[in-house]
């Protein structure tokens, strides 16, 4: 059984990547915008070892053995993966592009 409060969150460089284009194109039209966006999906991250399974598993996932969940932030699609040590931040993206199967 996972214990959630030894659960260490870690980004991929992908997924941090794309945080960081996402809040800058946003911020060219506003900046409370990309801030509010920005509060609220580590918000929600910040609050994942509390109870990692709190969200649906991911249905794109190809074989999802129920680790990899997903949670949504305005148009933003955040995937994570469970493991037994840690929270993996895989990917954001935004709803309106096409989704990506893995």
């Amino acid at each position: 059984m996972v214990t959630s409060n030894k659960l260490l969150v870690v980004w991929d460089n992908q997924a941090k990547e794309t945080l960081k284009k996402e809040l800058k194109h946003i911020r060219k039209t506003s900046s409370q915008g990309a801030e509010t966006i920005k509060q609220k999906i580590f918000e929600i991250i910040q609050n994942l070892p509390n109870n990692p399974f709190a969200f649906e598993e991911d249905t794109l996932k190809i074989n999802n053995d129920g680790s990899y969940r997903r949670f949504f932030v305005f148009s933003y699609r955040i995937v994570y993966r469970v493991t037994e040590n840690s929270i993996q931040i895989l990917r954001i993206r935004h709803t309106s592009r096409e989704p990506l199967q893995y």
